[in-house]
């Protein structure tokens, strides 16, 4: 693929301008591919086990579509490592654009596709295919969208503006839950024959959205640079992984906001469903849950700029910790009133200010030949061991213990590993994002005391 065009824009009202389009851009972005993630995950917990493995004991069938729903998780370092190799070499614009078009496409197969009754075993193989396509195409959005943000900030309150593609992901939940609540409401036989279906054919109308907007960005002006000097990594992952601490940092830092996004979203619609409560009081509760998280996600980055990364990602981990036996509590009263308290607890609030900062933090640990490739890296892998595999995990002990107890101690034990990992990241709220900054992975030894 061609290199995109470079761009810098000129004047300061020009450049104001463009770093809202690019906020835009990430936040439409970001919110379509999450929608069409999340859908997946949404749908599997409803209905994807009897449709695409039938005959299975139903405890089964659920582990059986999330184990789908973990191949998503698995495929998406292998997508940040391809987009952030040509997202460094060529541009970021032109494998944004591609990321979304994939994503896009493979959703729609998915709507397409039929199920087990038809074309018998190859049906589950296609929804894992498709499901690895979801996940290559991810694994390469969300580093590009937020870098592109960044770096089009420059040093003007970094957090801040990349938390315009941090909500993507509360936004494409509450899109994805907005029309899955729709569709459940029709009769079982009729949302089991068709209305899952309805979803996953509508992201294209938001993907013809997403594509008009972020075809008007420009390159990032960091990236200009970068090619005008002819200074750009010949192979990003090499220089990355000849020092991996930053990637391996950025991958701890973040599992305790996956794993709580993954079994307080997608999880919790399987878990609540089993113990009694009815599906649209569990979408009810992510849709509210979602709506707070709007609001927290932008306040939490914000507050970044200013106190810093570390204290604000870390005040979001103790609190997911102090929180994971209560949240479940309320979640197991089946009072639907508790229900949705608990998911605002634990995700729209707790989730939220870990996740918040995260955008800036990650872009920050690296340089800007190798950034798109090393931030990628970093967060599609603290994705996968975060979220790809816990509501998998939590399904089998969950169906062995009967209770809620694994749940809690995944999402205490996600959290400790976000609030260790963070003490031995460097603070990067006010430094530079130039390749002559120095590294974010080496603590300074007053920041490990404290």
């Amino acid at each position: 693929m061609p290199p995109s065009p470079v761009a810098s824009p000129s004047t300061a009202a020009e450049r104001t301008r463009q770093l809202r389009l690019v906020a835009a851009s990430g936040l439409l972005g970001t919110a379509v591919e999450f929608y069409d993630f999340l859908v997946y995950g949404t749908v599997a917990a409803l209905v994807f086990g009897e449709l695409f493995f039938p005959g299975a004991d139903p405890a089964v069938g659920t582990i059986a579509a999330f184990g789908t729903f973990a191949a998503g998780y698995v495929a998406r370092p292998l997508g940040g490592i391809l987009f952030g190799h040509f997202g460094d070499r060529l541009g970021r614009k032109s494998m944004l654009l591609l990321t979304m078009g994939l994503m896009g496409g493979a959703s729609f197969l998915i709507g397409l596709l039929p199920t087990y009754d038809t074309i018998g075993v190859w049906a589950p193989v296609l929804l894992i295919a498709l499901r690895v396509v979801q996940g290559i195409a991810i694994g390469g959005e969300w580093g590009g969208a937020t870098l592109m943000v960044v770096e089009h900030a420059g040093g003007r309150r970094r957090g801040l503006w990349s938390s315009f593609t941090q909500m993507g992901a509360p936004l494409g939940s509450l899109l994805s839950t907005a029309v899955v609540a729709y569709v459940v409401t029709l009769p079982k036989d009729d949302f089991a024959a068709w209305g899952w279906r309805v979803p996953f054919l509508f992201s294209v109308a938001l993907l013809g959205v997403g594509l008009f907007v972020r075809l008007k960005v420009v390159e990032s002006p960091l990236f200009a640079e970068v090619k005008k000097d002819r200074a750009e990594s010949r192979l990003p992952i090499l220089d990355v992984l000849r020092n991996p601490r930053p990637v391996l940092l950025a991958c701890g830092v973040g599992i305790g906001a996956f794993t709580a996004q993954s079994l307080l979203t997608s999880y919790m619609i399987a878990y609540a469903t089993g113990i009694g409560y009815a599906r649209p009081q569990v979408l009810d509760a992510l849709t509210v849950s979602a709506c707070v998280a709007l609001v927290v996600l932008p306040c939490a980055s914000a507050l970044s700029d200013k106190v810093g990364r570390r204290p604000v990602v870390l005040a979001g981990a103790i609190a997911s910790a102090a929180l994971a036996f209560p949240v479940l509590a309320l979640v197991d009263s089946k009072s639907p009133g508790l229900l949705i308290l608990a998911v605002v607890l634990g995700h729209g609030i707790a989730q939220s200010t870990m996740y918040g900062p995260l955008g800036a933090l990650l872009t920050e640990m690296f340089g800007t030949k190798v950034r798109y490739t090393g931030a990628s890296l970093g967060y599609q892998g603290a994705t996968l061991v975060g979220a790809g595999f816990s509501p998998m995990i939590a399904g089998s002990l969950v169906a062995g213990s009967g209770d809620s107890t694994p749940v809690a101690l995944l999402l205490t034990g996600g959290a400790a590993i976000t609030a260790l990992t963070v003490c031995f990241v460097r603070e990067t709220h006010q430094g530079t994002l130039d390749d002559s900054a120095e590294s974010a992975a080496v603590p300074r030894p007053e920041e490990v005391s404290a």
